[in-house]
């Protein structure tokens, strides 16, 4: 057993380097638990370029925390500096490696991660986008407790949202960030209460056993994933802009002179009703309104393009661009777009 009383907590190791955990960090600050380090990922610079945005370490920073950012956090020296601070349970949340059991085994309790979805429903590194890109209408939060497994351990507590119609994953993601909170500290007072009551191992039983049976995956999106497929319906379509904000984005090739050159599309709708021509193959402008530009998809579907950022431009309303582009009614764009096309490969 830990030498602390239930009044004053667990020590706890957050380990992070996403926004995703910053609520549940902030919280964990305020909380009758006590944060003893942070472990977030290294800074990496490719050549010529900035390290990456890391969130967890701006915050741990700005309160006083020196950081351990090890490249492998399951290295024997690492896993040394973790034990030597002699903490009750990790908590892992958007950290980017995957922890082995004898990681796991270096805090008293094990670990805890929050998960941003109800498992086990979208396991793996990007389940907001997948609940979006599946047409899910409900998502929300898991707390598990980790095994070396992706995503498989007992689910402590979960707290569920509706999706919007129109949400799109960052928004989706700031709002599950938020419910996460509640979720991290009951899981852990549940762990220190049920160990308080009948021993060292009693914190193992704890919890819901996932269902191998309805577990789907969510994997890691791509750049290649935001471009368009016009053989995909318009809701599909549509799904995926959602999905793919704030990256990559929902990306089109339009015609310009003899090339053709990346449109991010912004904003985009479904066109309800029946097409004036089912039969306008996929990918061919269909209709050019005063507020946007309308292409035909899969299953005769159609989707308007509203806000866009023609490449090398900043982002405008899809009128101003179709005023200064070759896009006509008829204009067909590159159905299906492969790894590796380049836009004189497209025309």
């Amino acid at each position: 057993m830990s030498t602390l009383d239930s009044n004053q907590g667990l020590s706890v190791v957050v380990m992070g380097t996403g926004p995703f955990i910053l609520p549940s960090f902030e919280s964990l600050l305020a909380s009758r638990h006590r944060v003893v380090a942070v472990v977030t990922r290294p800074a990496r610079a490719a050549r010529g370029r900035q390290a990456p945005v890391n969130p967890m370490r701006e915050a741990a920073e700005k309160v006083g925390f020196t950081l351990l950012d090890p490249p492998d956090v399951n290295a024997v020296d690492v896993q040394d500096v973790i034990r030597a601070c002699e903490a009750d349970i990790m908590v892992v949340c958007d950290y980017g490696q995957i922890l082995s059991g004898d990681t796991l085994r270096t805090t008293r309790l094990g670990g805890i991660n929050l998960h941003g979805s109800l498992l086990p429903r979208h396991r793996g590194a990007a389940p907001v986008q997948w609940a979006i890109l599946c047409g899910d209408k409900q998502t929300g939060v898991s707390v598990i407790h980790m095994t070396p497994r992706l995503d498989a351990g007992c689910v402590l507590a979960t707290r569920s949202t509706l999706i919007g119609a129109k949400e799109t994953s960052a928004e989706l993601e700031a709002r599950l960030a938020q419910l996460g909170v509640d979720a991290v500290l009951e899981s852990l007072d549940s762990l220190q209460r049920v160990e308080d009551a009948s021993g060292n191992e009693a914190h193992l039983m704890l919890g819901q056993i996932q269902d191998e049976r309805i577990a789907t995956r969510a994997p890691r999106i791509t750049k290649q994933d935001g471009v368009i497929n016009w053989e995909m319906t318009a809701i599909e379509i549509d799904r995926r802009r959602r999905a793919f904000d704030p990256w990559p984005r929902l990306t089109a090739f339009v015609p310009h002179m003899n090339v053709f050159r990346r449109l991010v599309c912004l904003e985009t709708e479904v066109v309800a009703g029946q097409p004036d021509d089912p039969s306008a193959p996929p990918g061919v402008v269909v209709e050019i309104r005063s507020d946007c530009l309308v292409v035909a998809c899969g299953g005769g579907s159609r989707l308007a393009i509203q806000r866009v950022i023609p490449e090398g431009k900043r982002a405008m309303p899809a009128a101003d661009f179709i005023r200064g582009s070759s896009l006509r009614v008829g204009s067909q764009l590159p159905v299906l777009v492969a790894p590796g096309d380049t836009p004189q490969s497209l025309g």
